[in-house]
């Protein structure tokens, strides 16, 4: 009987990890929490976990991390989409992030791994999207490319090692309580309330209630077949523009503006001029050429049958998610 049963969450300070380590501590799970950084103790004020320190880069700090772990959430990862060097700063942390995380697992005997992989990893050519149309064969970006590469090796990886793995793949997490810095998709609806997305870039985003995801996961752990993937997002994506009037009506005083329509050749230019200061400030661009010519009328629209039927997922909708997200931000002003 004295099997033990510890749930190891990876980049627990994080939008999703945190979320995650609430949700299993709610069903009476024991969560080690591991983050790189454990002096960073905010996200982790009032809450019955034990938080240790891991970093995927560092093979032995999972070893010990993962010691007597039953069910590892593998979270932590590089989620930006631009870096001085991203293959060095994204592509490469995370490719050697997956093949410390599944030898680590596997040297501390651990039975079954929940894969935090990406939307990015699916096909986005044939609509809706689902996890069948296979891997997305555009390789311009860097994140992107980790997070496809990413997910075929650790299935891979795992099955070499005799370990059940699960891969969920997320969209555009948002919602819920959030700690400095915002992840990249929170992020958008912050700019949205601060007025500092002007222009009209037809970039669209799948809204997802990160609680939802949390739930994914844990159902993934528990429901998830061995070798399979299951998209977490919701049916239908949203333009930014729309998600800017669900802003103008929910906060009429803030009297946020629609951002402007302008022909793609003067976006072009505005985003260059944007990554030329990111190369000079060392800071992410609001915007570069690369987003625009990969996600401007990129409609991301998905199947979530798999996810609904095997898990029993079952997602808010994107307006409830973006509307509760944005009354979060507002009661928070002062944090982000």
């Amino acid at each position: 009987m004295g099997q033990k049963k510890i749930s190891l969450v990876t980049g627990a300070n994080g939008h999703l990890g945190n979320n995650l380590v609430r949700l299993l501590i709610e069903k009476g799970i024991e969560v080690r929490a591991s983050v790189r950084n454990v002096n960073n103790k905010e996200p982790f004020v009032g809450l019955n976990c034990e938080v240790v320190q891991a970093d995927i880069t560092d093979r032995q700090s999972l070893i010990n991390a993962l010691q007597d772990v039953d069910v590892f959430y593998a979270v932590g990862a590089v989620f930006k989409l631009w870096a001085k060097d991203p293959k060095k700063e994204i592509y490469d942390v995370n490719i050697e992030g997956i093949k410390n995380t599944i030898a680590a697992a596997a040297e501390a005997g651990v039975k079954r791994i929940v894969y935090v992989s990406s939307i990015a990893a699916t096909d986005f050519t044939k609509l809706p999207i689902k996890e069948s149309n296979g891997y997305n064969p555009d390789r311009r970006d860097m994140y992107f490319n980790s997070k496809n590469d990413g997910e075929k090796l650790a299935f891979e990886l795992a099955k070499k090692h005799n370990i059940e793995l699960v891969a969920i793949l997320p969209s555009a997490m948002i919602g819920s309580e959030a700690f400095a810095p915002l992840s990249v998709s929170y992020h958008i609806i912050n700019l949205i309330l601060k007025k500092q997305i002007p222009i009209e870039t037809k970039i669209t985003l799948n809204w997802i209630d990160v609680k939802d995801v949390a739930e994914g996961c844990y159902l993934a752990a528990t429901k998830g077949k061995n070798g399979e993937r299951y998209i977490l997002a919701n049916e239908k994506c949203m333009s930014i523009k729309d998600t800017t009037v669900i802003a103008q009506q929910l906060f009429p005083a803030l009297k946020i503006k629609l951002p402007i329509a302008v022909p793609k050749a003067v976006l072009f230019v505005a985003a260059w001029l944007m990554e030329m200061g990111s190369k000079l400030s060392g800071k992410a661009p609001l915007i570069s050429t690369k987003d625009i010519a990969m996600f401007s009328g990129l409609q991301q629209d998905f199947d979530i049958s798999k996810a609904r039927k095997e898990l029993g997922f079952n997602p808010k909708n994107p307006t409830l998610a973006v509307k509760e997200a944005m009354q979060y931000l507002m009661s928070a002003t002062n944090k982000f």
